[in-house]
């Protein structure tokens, strides 16, 4: 039987999963689609104004919204409420804060108060907060919540007794409405002897708000007591003595890089043999929490022993070499000195009335380094700047700004995680506490026998919000500065390194103590440049040292990840995780995100996540003995680079010869160098991986997964994961193990075939390739580094030998369909975004080619690329090219497949030659000497003849990409309703001119207006993928901002919603993501089907794992998937979306000159004499009356003649081509390539100035563009005018149907009536 016919499985069954956006009665399981209604899509306003910034206090607060609430918070934190009052104070004083948000955080400042009045009840600190309340919130009328009032209430139990706690527990609840009075019992401030003591006291006129709070105290009676948890049990010693596995043969290293990782993993050493797995779950998560927590302590420990031990060891600092090692704990130990006497200084600097400029910086960092100690931040400092320095390259030093940015945003992590430690033990005595309250109290319970009043009946959130007025969930770029350049600062005075030096008359050793880092400066493009250059014995040093930053939280875990739950809880036990993986500044995907999370709509995704987390693995423990004794010999086998590479280093030229050969010689020898370099570095991270492996090869592990901002899933643990090179894969196997059944020795077999390299024959070939190799298979279980080695002929060697060893074992047990199989087979995907667009363009050629259609054998795109590239230069060969000449017969499939891989996401010109040209180089390095022609042509030349190519076979495809782009750059161009009002607004407030000559004045104002409106252009790209998650393309022209510190005035970009959006990025990125996001959402779907089919599944995007046994539920879960999401319309409701998201909206099109259209709209303008901002606002009136409901404003509107007017009258006879254009996107039809536009091309790639050219655009715009000869040498573009245009969007490409026929399902007996798209039909291909 085919691959392509394997039946449906008649066992499948849906399953009934509650689901927080679809009725409970759904019949749907969770791996179906959900409905979606594109006008109820998630939807943030456009933030128009950029957050007011004042000048810093003389108290020493910064003037930043974000900024100030973050020192608030830290203030909070550290129990500094005095400063944190003054922020309160100033935003009382400034109104900064809407009244909503400012309520929000005198609530925090109140329960912040309750917590000081708890620990220090004798003080007259409950009494303050009270004139708190009446000065600074009703004297101030700012609207208070019931949270406030609970607040208040908590505080008069905790100040007051007798006759003024009962006039102040009634005068508070007064305040409230009777009905809903109850409702400050939910705030969570409250206990319930506090409920007791309001019960005796407050007298409502109505029994509503007793009975509320009877009921209240009457559930909590029956809360949950914490349950106390044992420590793990000892782990009893195995009966049988377990075989000592030898260590890995460590690289030469120095620094805390491979000892740091050993002294977290050391804890593995201690029960050698035993499996984890075997505890029960809450002895296995307090082992994986002191996993998570310990990194830091395990790095200063490991400084310290190593300190002592040479201090034991005697030996004389005055001739011994240096050595980081032995010197970090004495980098720490000062460090932690000096930040000591830092600390020391705070209380100082805030009380000083007159604040020097120190001081006022001291004060704007204090907070934050209160929130961490001396000791972690020190050490937290020196792994991050070591880390950093080493990762980037320490040879040339590194770019000031982008070290205190690293190191800033590791502090932060850490103080971010060390606040979450601490409130989760608050919250836990805090428990306790309550907990022995209610048992000494017991008389105090109010029973009643009335029934709870109904909850609060909660109206589903519109799909419009109003994004956040300021971001608390990481710290602004001031803060991160003053705070990274503080730390840096202080270990630039104290790191100090041992220089050793050899004297050149008596050559004994001399040693000197030197700075180990050092500040400086260059110039880089006409601009200053502060740097950080390390000690030449420190480079050395770190030459050899792999990064070693935070290693235990990025280890595997031994425990089930927790479910994701929120857009940071999940993943890891202590350590935060973010849901969705963004970069710093970058707002608006997280607010879209967690208000999707907060809706339900990632309820598919999340579970989704959490599927691919709980899949167990283990160690591969045959494998890894192989792979731990080939390392051990320091010899290069398969992909292990050797210990000591034997490259031979060419003689060294005579002074005398000539001076170009001295040169080669010198570059050549950098080369060497530079490849040596590499290797190391490549050993010490495989180094890294290998004493991971060698840790958890006695347990089962996991590995918790986040996304991108496109949903595409990866492993959070960053060293050992199956989205490893191949010796990782070949590591990993499934810790469920299967039986075979009747396929599943012959997926084995299909699977060896696979990662040796024979994967483009046909699954019986590929089952008869493992069988006639048989004897090979079994020589390389049998013997793997002594027999004939066959094995490390194969592609991909290490999963190969696990191959082996599976199926021998397999062969070798008495049944082998009983043999409990571990080893993944995989399923991958062919081309998987070529897959996406054929399908969604309906290219039945491009189907074919990558495998959405049946055949006998997989059939291979990059080889049939390859084909009509050859055809193509067999015909200028015809015509004698000599380009083509240079080519023939050199083209081959290596040559093209990068390139049509990455075509559809997107590579330009440059990167498509560049990757040709990296091919070329390879296969024929003497090209150019041979044939006369530059590679770099020759590079151009096959481009074009790719993208030609691929033009022909999928040109539904490029009408969809470019149909995509069209829409990108229409919404990139335009106005929100809210911006329109906004301006129209503003209008009446004309900016104020100097005065000009009248000419000049005019032009400067015209220029400025429209400057100013195209600044205005903020929204940016948002659709919904089929899983119902928001995606937002994050591409804005970010501005700077000088922020002073006390090493350097930093010019750092700082992100904000506010920033316009780059248009170029937006387009050109649009068509790869959307892309992305479908192929992300079909895996996710798969993986909740094989979840609830019991699979063990895995996923590296395209490419899909599971049992042998289970291959073929697999293949058919994947082919159901893929047809469940192009069944749907996509295209057509991502255009009902946009119409949904971006109605009402006006944008800017361009109108080609030297038309009837530009003429009459010439005219017009020399009649109105209006600036576009006029014409803006007369075309928003205009769009205004059409839409009313009155016919006489209907009239009106129709009667106005606008630009936009003029566009629609002229289009209703007949259409006229837009182009919406700006910076070099050139979007002119959907056309490809044409005979003429080819022949550009060609002529162009002739030239290397029309090359020049050419390489600075995509494939996608060159195409679209038609750009030709003329274009590159720099003819003046064809002039454009601006009209204003409601924003509408082109027609959806027609798509051409593929009409199937599926195979006859023999366990149904009949033939599917849907037209199915065949996904997957094979076993894997490249």
């Amino acid at each position: 039987m085919r691959q392509d016919e394997i039946p449906f499985v008649d066992h499948l069954h849906a399953h009934s999963i509650p689901n927080s956006y679809m009725p409970s009665s759904s019949p749907l399981p969770l791996y179906h689609l959900r409905a979606f209604d594109p006008a109820s899509a998630l939807h943030v306003r456009v933030q128009d104004e950029v957050l007011p910034r004042s000048r810093t206090t003389t108290t020493g607060l910064p003037g930043g919204i974000d900024e100030m609430v973050s020192v608030f918070e830290a203030c909070l934190d550290v129990n500094r409420l005095e400063r944190a009052a003054l922020v309160l104070e100033r935003f009382g004083s400034k109104g900064l804060l809407p009244y909503p948000d400012l309520i929000a955080l005198h609530n925090q400042y109140l329960r912040a108060g309750i917590d000081r009045a708890l620990d220090q009840p004798k003080s007259n600190w409950a009494q303050s907060l009270h004139q708190w309340f009446e000065v600074q919130i009703r004297g101030e009328e700012i609207p208070f919540t019931h949270e406030t009032i609970a607040c208040m209430l908590k505080i008069s139990l905790l100040s007051a007794r007798g006759s003024r706690l009962t006039r102040l527990v009634t005068r508070y609840l007064d305040m409230l409405p009777e009905d809903s009075v109850w409702s400050v019992l939910d705030a969570g401030i409250l206990n319930q002897q506090d409920f007791g003591t309001i019960a005796t006291i407050y007298k409502p006129t109505s029994n509503l708000v007793m009975d509320e709070l009877e009921s209240i105290m009457t559930e909590n009676q029956a809360e949950e007591t914490l349950s106390t948890q044992a420590p793990p049990s000892e782990l009893s010693s195995p009966e049988d003595k377990v075989k000592s596995v030898p260590d890995v043969l460590p690289v030469p290293q120095k620094g805390l890089g491979l000892k740091t990782l050993r002294g977290v993993l050391s804890f593995f050493d201690q029960i050698e043999g035993q499996d984890l797995s075997k505890l029960s779950i809450d002895e296995r998560r307090e082992i994986q929490a002191r996993l998570e927590h310990d990194c830091v302590e395990a790095a200063i420990c490991r400084w310290r022993d190593e300190n002592q031990s040479l201090a034991k060891m005697g030996r004389s600092t005055a001739v011994s070499k240096p050595a980081l090692n032995s010197q970090l704990y004495d980098w720490h130990s000062n460090l932690e000195k000096k930040l000591k006497e830092e600390f020391a200084l705070f209380d100082e600097s805030e009380l000083k009335e007159k604040k020097t400029s120190e001081d006022l910086e001291r004060c704007t960092y204090a907070p934050f380094m209160r929130q961490s100690t001396p000791t972690r931040l020190a050490a937290v400092t020196i792994m991050g700047v070591i880390s950093c320095i080493t990762h980037h390259g320490a040879d040339k030093g590194l770019p000031l700004a982008t070290l205190l940015t690293n190191l800033a945003k590791l502090i932060e992590e850490d103080v971010r995680f060390q606040m979450r430690q601490r409130h989760k033990q608050q919250r836990r005595e805090s428990f306790l506490k309550a907990r022995r309250q209610r048992s000494k109290s017991p008389t105090e319970t109010v029973q009643s026998n009335s029934e709870s009043a109904g909850g609060s009946t909660t109206t589903p959130n519109s799909h419009i919000l109003d994004p956040p007025v300021y971001d608390n969930t990481t710290w602004p770029a001031l803060i991160k500065a003053k705070v990274g350049a503080q730390l840096l600062s202080a270990l630039l005075d104290t790191a100090k390194i041992k220089v050793v030096r050899e004297h050149p008359d008596t050559k004994a050793l001399v040693s000197q103590i030197q700075p180990a880092l050092a500040r400086g400066s260059i110039h880089r493009k006409g601009k200053k440049i502060g740097i950080i250059m390390p000690n030449r014995v420190l480079v050395e040093m770190m030459k050899k040292e792999p990064r070693g930053d935070y290693l235990a939280r990025h280890l595997p875990m031994l425990v089930e990840p927790q479910p994701w739950t929120k857009f940071d809880r999940g993943g890891f036990l202590e350590y935060p995780s973010q849901l969705v993986r963004i970069k710093n500044g970058e707002r608006d995907q997280r607010i879209y995100a967690e208000a999707a999370i907060e809706r339900g709509d990632l309820d598919q995704v999340s579970k989704g996540l959490d599927v691919l987390g709980r899949t167990a693995w283990q160690i591969n423990r045959p494998v890894f003995n192989v792979m731990l004794d080939a390392w051990n010999t320091g010899e290069g086998i398969a992909n292990i680079p050797p210990l000591n590479p034997d490259i031979p280093i060419p003689e060294e030229p005579e002074s005398s010869d000539d001076p170009m050969a001295r040169r080669q010689w010198l570059k050549q020898i950098k080369l060497i160098e530079n490849e040596k370099s590499g290797l190391h570095s490549e050993r010490c991270f495989m180094n890294f991986q290998l004493d991971i492996a060698r840790a958890f090869r006695d347990q089962s592990f996991y590995f918790p997964h986040n996304m991108d901002f496109r949903g595409r899933a990866y492993p959070i643990p960053a060293y050992l994961n199956h989205m490893g090179a191949d010796h990782v894969r070949g590591l990993l196997r499934f810790a469920e193990g299967k039986e075979l059944g009747e396929k599943g020795l012959r997926w084995l077999k299909v699977q060896l075939a696979n990662v040796f390299g024979f994967d483009k024959a046909s699954l019986d070939e590929r089952e008869d390739f493992a069988t006639d190799h048989m004897k090979d298979i079994l020589d390389s279980a049998t013997n793997p580094l002594d027999g004939q080695k066959w094995w490390l002929k194969a592609e991909d060697p290490w999963q190969c030998l696990a191959a082996c060893f599976e199926l021998k074992a397999a062969l070798e047990s008495p049944d082998p369909t009983k043999f409990v199989s571990h080893l993944p087979v995989h399923q991958d995907g062919t081309c998987n975004g070529l897959q996406h667009y054929a399908a969604l363009g309906g290219d039945r050629w491009g189907a074919e080619q990558v495998n959405l259609l049946p055949g006998d054998r997989p059939a291979d795109v990059y080889s049939a690329v390859a084909d009509l590239v050859k055809a193509s230069i067999k015909e200028d060969l015809a015509n004698d090219n000599f380009m083509a000449k240079a080519l023939d017969g050199k083209i081959t499939r290596k040559v093209v497949k990068q390139t049509v891989m990455t075509n559809v996401y997107g590579v330009t010109f440059i990167g498509a030659k560049a990757q040709v040209l990296k091919q070329i180089d390879a296969a024929y390095p003497d090209i150019e000497s041979q044939t006369g022609v530059p590679a770099v042509m020759l590079a151009s030349y096959i481009a074009t003849k790719i993208f030609k190519a691929l033009s022909t076979m999928f040109r539904g495809a490029h009408d969809i990409q470019y149909w995509l782009g069209e829409c990108a750059g229409r919404v990139c161009r335009a106005l929100t309703p809210e911006q329109l009002d906004r301006i129209t607004n503003d209008s009446s407030n004309p900016p104020v001119k100097a005065k000009k000559s009248r000419t000049a004045s005019k032009k400067a104002s015209a220029n400025d207006a429209m400057e100013e409106l195209l600044n205005q252009f903020r929204s940016t790209i948002v659709w919904t993928t089929p899983l119902r998650m928001p995606i937002v393309q994050p591409y804005r022209k970010s501005s700077s901002r000088v922020i002073a510190t006390c090493l350097q005035d930093l010019t750092l970009q700082v992100p904000e919603r506010s920033d316009p959006v780059n248009r170029r990025k937006q387009l050109q990125a649009f068509p790869p993501n959307f892309i992305h996001s479908l192929d992300a959402s079909h895996m996710l779907l798969s993986a909740l089907e094989c979840d609830a089919l019991g699979l063990s599944f895995a996923a590296v995007h395209d490419s899909f794992w599971t049992h042998a046994a289970d291959v073929d539920v697999m293949s058919r879960v994947l082919r159901e998937a893929f047809i469940r999401i192009h069944s749907e319309d996509v295209i057509g409701r991502l255009a009902a979306e946009f119409n949904a998201r971006y109605g009402g909206s006006l944008y800017l099109a361009k109108v080609a000159r030297d038309t009837d259209l530009e003429r009459e709209i010439a005219a017009l303008r020399r009649r109105n004499r209006q600036n576009m901002r006029e014409e803006l606002l007369q075309e928003r009136e205009r769009q205004r009356l059409l839409a009313s409901s009155d016919p006489a404003e209907v009239q009106k509107g129709t009667e106005m003649v606008t630009p936009g007017s003029l566009y629609e009258k002229m289009t209703t006879s007949e259409p006229l081509p837009l182009t919406d254009e700006m910076d070099d996107v050139d979007l002119e039809d959907g056309s490809s390539y044409s005979p003429a536009a080819e022949d550009d091309y060609l002529s162009a790639a002739e030239d290397l100035t029309k090359v020049e050219g050419l390489m600075k655009v995509t494939h996608f715009e060159a195409s679209v563009k038609k750009m030709n000869a003329r274009d590159v040498r720099g003819k003046p573009r064809q002039d454009y005018i601006n009209i204003w245009l409601p924003l509408t969007f082109p027609p959806i490409p027609a798509k051409v149907c593929i009409s199937l026929s599926p195979p006859v399902s023999p366990s149904r007996g009949k033939t599917d009536d849907r037209q199915l798209i065949w996904y997957f039909q094979r076993g894997i291909s490249m």
